[in-house]
């Protein structure tokens, strides 16, 4: 008798590792498969560092392929162009199906630029996304040092992710000191957050007073519950807005180089599915991790939706940390075990966050439990030891996902993070 098929839709950061548990949680009554767009897996958090040739994008990839054959897990990179819930199949984009039993979706999001009149990659600013956009940025970034223009670096309304636009903002800072042009390139932070550091979690421990303190000592000015209205060439249009939501100023920013991280939404190959995701585009889910229209059926990572922490005058998302998609995997890896065995879902994730964001020289931390508040754990530094965690970090993780490794890592990451600084203030 065949076994029933688990198929993990997605290889990002949540697909790789929800793949890699899932398989060891279900060895032996399952069979697992991932469907995905690409052979390979990209270290994304890195991507600041390729905008300013800190990094090659090849350092960044591992192929996946030998990894699942390794651990026994199918493996498709023709990717998705429709799932079809209620008949518990997806469309590929060759024309052929894939059935499943369970489907765990953790697509990553879909970048949308073109919701802002001239925004995105393919028009006049620059993107750290995806990691052939910041080598791209990387091209533009030589050109500025060799001819020292001002630069515009942020987040547009709507956007979820606010972490790499400000590691990107104090990359470019350290960079350019170090090339002596720092003196001819004005920078300008552009966000919706209603204050710097508020991050899209209402702030984490002192991430308002920290990264504001950055920004003053690098020079770097700043416009918060900001509007982008449009882009053109060398020039950015926005609106500041008040706190009642009315336009209180109008800003025309010039440039040589830009970079907003976009608003996201749903994939298309989900997009628009009656009961499996809002209006956005974002998966639905229950505390289990499980869609109540389509129960066989979970989410995980920055695809799921997730309400705001408040209300602002500008529309702000909350991010979906690694550490918060982690205990998003490990809560569906132990569902699914216990579906196998005849039991109800019981286990919830954590969603806690930890931020490691470098600017070349220092960099600031915070570890939140959980991620939206209020907390547990509330806690915010900074020093030259961020940069220093963040590099072995990135060797870790990538490290990891070479190997297959499915044990949980973030938990013990944040309290190495806060132990460490603790011995340090000694």
């Amino acid at each position: 008798m065949a076994l029933p098929k688990i198929v993990v839709l997605g290889a990002g950061l949540g697909g790789t590792i929800a793949a890699y548990e899932i398989a060891d949680a279900v060895k032996g009554r399952a069979e697992v498969m991932v469907v995905s767009n690409s052979e390979d897996y990209w270290f994304v958090p890195s991507n600041p560092w390729v905008a300013v040739r800190m990094r090659e994008p090849e350092a960044l990839r591992v192929e996946l392929r030998p990894v699942m054959e390794r651990k026994k897990i199918g493996f498709t990179s023709v990717g998705a162009k429709r799932v079809h819930p209620a008949e518990n199949r997806i469309e590929l984009n060759d024309g052929t199906d894939v059935s499943y039993d369970w489907l765990v979706i953790a697509t990553g999001p879909h970048l949308a630029f073109d919701e802002i009149e001239g925004f995105g990659p393919d028009a006049n600013t620059v993107s750290i996304c995806e990691t052939h956009h910041a080598h791209k940025a990387a091209d533009l970034f030589d050109r500025i040092v060799a001819d020292p223009k001002p630069v515009v670096v942020g987040a547009a309304q709507g956007a979820s992710c606010f972490g790499p636009a400000y590691e990107f903002a104090m990359l470019l800072d350290t960079e350019l000191k170090k090339r002596k042009v720092r003196d001819r390139v004005p920078i300008t932070f552009v966000t919706p957050e209603p204050y710097i550091g508020h991050l899209g979690l209402d702030g984490v421990g002192d991430t308002k007073a920290l990264l504001e303190s950055e920004m003053r000592d690098r020079h770097i000015k700043w416009v918060t519950n900001s509007r982008v209205k449009s882009v053109e060439p060398g020039t950015m249009h926005i609106e500041e807005v008040g706190e009642d939501g009315a336009v209180k100023k109008e800003h025309s920013l010039d440039f040589g180089l830009a970079m907003l991280m976009p608003p996201f939404r749903g994939v298309p190959a989900i997009h628009g599915i009656e009961g499996l995701v809002n209006p956005r585009g974002f998966v639905l889910i229950d505390k289990h991790q499980r869609n109540p229209a389509f129960p066989n059926v979970f989410g995980l990572g920055v695809c799921v939706a997730i309400p705001p922490t408040g209300p602002t005058p500008v529309p702000v998302g909350v991010p979906k940390t690694g550490f918060m998609i982690e205990s998003m995997v490990t809560a569906i890896a132990h569902n699914l075990s216990d579906l196998l065995d005849g039991k109800e879902p019981s286990w919830e994730a954590s969603w806690n966050a930890i931020c490691l964001a470098d600017f070349g020289d220092g960099g600031v931390a915070f570890v939140a439990q959980p991620q939206i508040p209020p907390r547990n754990t509330n806690w915010s530094s900074s020093g030259k030891w961020v940069h220093l965690a963040k590099i072995a970090f990135e060797k870790y993780f990538l490290m990891k996902v070479r190997r297959g490794e499915s044990e949980p890592f973030y938990e013990k990451l944040a309290l190495q993070v806060m132990g460490v600084n603790k011995l340090r203030d000694r």
